[in-house]
């Protein structure tokens, strides 16, 4: 699967949910996540755990750039996840505790994130399908960019795992 994505600071959190509003996108809920991370020498595997959900092993290949950019990704249960790289072997690099707040606009997933020890970003993924190529997933994600523009801060190039450890020293 593939996403368009970009990530950023946000500046305000009720901001943020009142432009979700004000674009009638739709909130789909808000989620306990905890995300193991895994040191690969290619790509990047997490493990996410929800309350009331079942396990999810996330492998993706994206580059570290600050612009939005090409996600590939596949999800795994935890069969296919051990048949592929023998995951009960594999020692956890870093935990990433948040707790994400899901608004869905057409094919884009809205993040409004609070991440413990590093503060709140939002994240746009815009999903590609059939009936959103990459191109109209660049320009749905530029509009939201510039709709979102007075509450962003930095845009962020890595993914929260690299953020934490960094803060942590690790």
């Amino acid at each position: 699967m593939q996403n368009i994505e970009f990530k950023a600071e946000l500046r305000h959190f009720d901001a943020a949910r009142a432009q979700c509003a004000a674009l009638d996108a739709t909130l789909e809920g808000t989620f306990r996540q905890r995300d193991i991370y895994y040191q690969l020498p290619d790509g990047r595997l997490k493990r996410r755990e929800e309350p009331g959900e079942e396990i999810a092993w996330i492998y993706y290949h994206r580059p570290d750039i600050v612009r939005p950019r090409m996600s590939n990704y596949t999800i795994l249960t935890g069969d296919q996840a051990r048949l592929r790289w023998g995951v009960d072997g594999i020692e956890p690099w870093i935990t990433v505790d948040k707790t994400r707040e899901l608004w869905m606009l057409e094919n884009v997933r809205i993040h409004l994130d609070e991440v413990e020890g590093l503060g709140r970003f939002i994240e746009f993924e815009a999903i590609v399908s059939r009936d959103f190529d990459v191109e109209a997933c660049h320009r749905a994600i530029d509009h939201l960019r510039a709709d979102f523009d007075p509450i962003l801060g930095e845009p962020i190039s890595v993914s929260y795992s690299d953020l934490l450890a960094a803060e942590l020293g690790v």
